[in-house]
């Protein structure tokens, strides 16, 4: 077992591409918990081990991930989820200065994230509340199948889905179409914008190493099954 050294406090004071990426997933998957006795909590809650671990690595926290049954239901199994809390009063304050409070689900507004460090908050968000659905679908009457891409974004505010299509726009991503659901809306890209999403998301300089593997390998095939890699190479 590694050992991880005391919270880094500070952690999200100064914006860096850790804090942007670390700060994008919280607005994924975390959430903020004021108590009766005055202490400050932040919980992540995922059914990825490998993202909490990410998020103990780069903020330094020694706190235990937690194991538990989740409320959802997969294809009528249950998910396995995981939790790691942190109590801070240093990161619940710095984290309200920069837009987020209690009960934020459809309240959530966009931070004021700069430029430099967008690709990495957005990459965050989308390992939280993101998904890639690629599928061949052969329609009656054809010889060939058709395959399907869509890149997505969860949230229930509206609003935060909003600004982030408004922010994707200087980088290629053209499109965009909402889907209101039980519980929130998606934001939905198809293939050329899933390309410029790809090239936002993942080639920052210098390479992050904080990212969802299954979810970048399964939208990098797409890309090269679609022929799209060409469009990187050119």
């Amino acid at each position: 077992m590694p050992t991880f050294r005391t919270l880094n406090q500070a952690f999200f004071k100064t914006w860096s591409p850790d804090m942007a990426y670390v700060l994008g997933y919280f607005a994924a998957d975390g959430c903020m918990i004021a108590n009766a006795r005055n202490g400050h909590y932040i919980e992540f809650t995922s059914t990825d081990h490998v993202l909490l671990r990410l998020v103990q690595r780069v903020t330094c926290a020694h706190q235990t991930i937690r194991t538990r049954k989740g409320d959802t239901r997969n294809h009528g199994k249950w998910k396995q989820t995981y939790r790691l809390q942190i109590g801070s009063n240093a990161w619940f304050g710095d984290l309200v200065k920069l837009g987020f409070s209690t009960n934020k689900s459809k309240t959530l507004i966009f931070p004021d994230v700069p430029e430099t460090y967008l690709g990495d908050f957005v990459r965050g968000y989308f390992d939280g509340d993101g998904c890639v659905y690629f599928t061949d679908l052969k329609y009656t009457g054809r010889s060939h199948k058709r395959w399907i891409l869509m890149t997505l974004f969860t949230s229930g505010s509206r609003e935060f889905l909003e600004t982030l299509m408004l922010r994707l726009r200087p980088y290629n991503v053209k499109g965009g179409s909402f889907h209101q659901k039980e519980r929130g809306y998606d934001l939905r890209f198809s293939h050329r914008d899933s390309l410029a999403l790809y090239v936002l998301m993942y080639n920052t300089a210098p390479i992050s190493e904080l990212y969802l593997p299954r979810k970048r390998e399964k939208l990098e095939r797409a890309i090269q099954v679609l022929g799209l890699d060409k469009v990187l190479r050119s």
